[in-house]
């Protein structure tokens, strides 16, 4: 497949909708201060952390209960006006952009733990709590939630998106610990999918149909998830390798002989570079694994010693512990902090920022010659990786004023993503689809899952007000 040029890979066409003037009014009668036009509300509501450059929505209205949600969504549908949930802001792949313009609808003030019930394992908040001050509220009970996308993301965004993160490899992904829905419609309704009991066969699974639908089928307003006991153990260790297949060869291995490790993240010997420099660390710039193992003391430690043996086959040096907690957040704070590292190494750059996940035994295949591309293209870039579950990113840092650059890693996009699904992986293993991956979607899916989807998209959003120009164009 012949390389695509930037402007194929850059927005749909920016078809902006006008907001009438009367809604404005409407929802600044309803919501008072709550609803905001101010320049500075509306811009940083209008970006995220992609590299798209898209005008603003017209107006910010802060929900504080499922009734202000369910109200914006009534006059919105009044005046086929689109509606753009806002959380945390940290997407990656442009799901916050107001591409037809409308109202962004923030739900950051929904941040309340509704209830938790410690003896079933379960939990439900509200939209805007984000997964750290989830942790906090919780952590007296012994429990935790543990998927961690790195950013302190919200928790209505990470089940929007189908998050995964960090600790996918041994606790699965939103996908697996999302129960039950509350949702506003487009129409303004309230309906509620799922319940807290672990499985049901009760007609049709609209919780799995919310998870990962990326705001375009409705407003989720209480999400009800999955807890774990926290272990009895926890250690962290680093182990820096000769090379990128060693490490991913020690991934692989570790996977397939049944080793229950908690995470396992690669990060590369440019990003180790970049991470040393702003966390101040000392680490080897080389590649290497950072680990986490979870359990009672006999089988962290058997766990940590059956992956030091297969390391050092693959000539793995180095091994390190963090055992206590302090040491452990250090690791793994500059692990999160990677992507901000990146962007700090080069003054004034934009990251492209792209994932794929294949199946765990053609992770080797699909990165190796990833890397070599996108070493011989010139362009900075860094590269972290959950490898445990076939997942990794890619972040191209180019000049914003410079289209080459911007064109080279479009390019190298397309190769990446094209590779991954010639390997039967996908074209986005946590980010979601968004704006970027758009033209992905049919050549993993296929045009008739695609027009599935549009199908169900106009059945339950039949004025495509609900977060527009997203996943696919109608």
């Amino acid at each position: 497949m012949n390389a695509p040029t930037a402007t194929q890979h850059l927005l749909p066409e920016i078809n902006q909708r006008e907001v009438p003037a009367a809604l404005i009014e409407a929802l600044k009668a309803r919501f008072g201060e709550q609803c905001s036009t101010a320049q500075a509300v509306r811009e940083q509501h209008g970006r995220d952390e992609s590299s798209f450059e898209v005008p603003p929505p017209a107006a910010v209205v802060f929900a504080e209960t499922t009734a202000d949600v369910a109200d914006v969504l009534r006059l919105a549908s009044q005046y086929e006006t689109p509606v753009i949930p806002f959380g945390a802001g940290s997407s990656l792949e442009g799901h916050l952009l107001a591409v037809q313009g409308g109202i962004s609808l923030d739900v950051s003030r929904m941040n309340q733990v509704l209830s938790i019930n410690a003896e079933d394992l379960t939990v439900t908040v509200q939209p805007g709590i984000t997964r750290k001050q989830l942790n906090e509220e919780i952590k007296s009970t012994g429990l935790f939630f543990p998927i961690d996308p790195g950013a302190d993301a919200s928790i209505g965004g990470m089940t929007a998106t189908r998050a995964s993160g960090t600790n996918a490899v041994r606790y699965g992904t939103m996908r697996e610990n999302v129960l039950a829905l509350e949702v506003v419609t487009a129409s303004g309704d309230v309906i509620r999918t799922g319940t807290r009991a672990k499985k049901s066969s009760a007609g049709y699974d609209l919780t799995r149909l919310m998870v990962g639908s990326e705001g375009t089928l409705g407003v989720i307003t209480e999400i009800t998830v999955r807890l774990y006991p926290l272990p009895e153990a926890v250690s962290a260790a680093i182990c820096s390798f000769p090379s990128i297949e060693a490490a991913v060869r020690t991934t692989i291995q570790t996977i397939q002989l049944g080793v229950p490790i908690a995470r396992v993240e690669l990060i590369d010997h440019n990003t180790v570079r970049m991470v040393n420099a702003y966390a101040k660390l000392g680490l080897r710039e080389e590649p290497l694994l950072l680990m986490e193992f979870h359990g009672s003391p006999t089988s962290v430690k058997e766990q940590a010693e059956t992956v030091q043996e297969i390391a050092s086959e693959f000539g793995g040096n180095a091994f390190e512990w963090a055992s206590t907690p302090e040491e452990r957040t250090r690791l793994w704070t500059a692990r999160h902090n990677a992507y901000f590292a990146a962007v700090q190494s080069r003054p004034g750059c934009k990251a492209i920022s792209t994932d794929t996940c294949v199946p765990i035994s053609r992770l080797a295949d699909c990165l190796l010659d990833s890397v070599a591309e996108t070493d011989a293209s010139g362009i900075p870039y860094f590269l972290v990786g959950h490898v445990g579950d076939g997942n990794f990113h890619f972040g191209y840092l180019i000049n914003p004023e410079d289209p080459k650059e911007r064109e080279t890693a479009e390019a190298l996009n397309h190769k990446l993503v094209t590779r991954a699904l010639e390997l039967e992986g996908t074209c986005t293993g946590e980010h979601g689809v968004g704006l970027h991956k758009m033209g992905f979607l049919v050549d993993e899916t296929g045009a008739g899952a695609v027009d599935m989807m549009r199908t169900i998209k106009r059945a339950l959003d039949p004025k495509n007000i609900l977060n527009p120009g997203k996943i696919f164009a109608l």
